[in-house]
């Protein structure tokens, strides 16, 4: 599983359907994660990843060290679903998604991703499984850490 994690001052999430765009999640302060689910990812995966975004010390303290977490600072998560994190760009010009998991198993695991960040203490808001989503962000610092569940 492969994690794109955005520490944000704020972040908003648009479906579009028929052309028109509704609002659907909105986060305060706290992180943005693009979530790409790969073939053969497991629950260990799921749970290794919803730990790390919980505890993931990327918040500075009083001291100004990044030393604190989204579950220290009371802040939320909002998890999109993005096959496109799951791309391999390192032959040619076009990414292959090859190793992304197919729906309906990804959208499962997307759901058990959401449940368990929320079962860690985290508010959670999500994107919408194969939605086009249009996703707003102030990315705080700016930081952004890559995360893999298979290193």
């Amino acid at each position: 599983m492969r994690c794109v994690v955005q520490r944000v001052t704020g972040a908003t999430l648009r479906v579009v359907e028929e052309g028109v765009e509704r609002s659907h999640a909105r986060i305060g302060p706290g992180l943005c994660v693009m979530v790409g689910i790969e073939r053969g990812d497991t629950e260990t995966d799921l749970a290794w990843a919803a730990s790390k975004i919980a505890h993931l010390r990327i918040f500075e303290d009083e001291q100004g060290k990044m030393n604190r977490s989204v579950l220290d600072t009371g802040g939320g998560v909002l998890l999109v679903p993005n096959f496109t994190v799951a791309g391999d760009a390192r032959k040619g010009r076009r990414p292959s998604f090859d190793n992304a998991m197919r729906p309906p198993e990804a959208s499962a695991m997307f759901d058990a991703l959401c449940a368990a960040v929320a079962g860690e203490g985290v508010p959670v808001q999500a994107g919408v499984f194969g939605a086009d989503m249009r996703v707003e962000l102030v990315n705080d610092g700016p930081i952004t850490i890559w995360l893999d569940s298979r290193g």
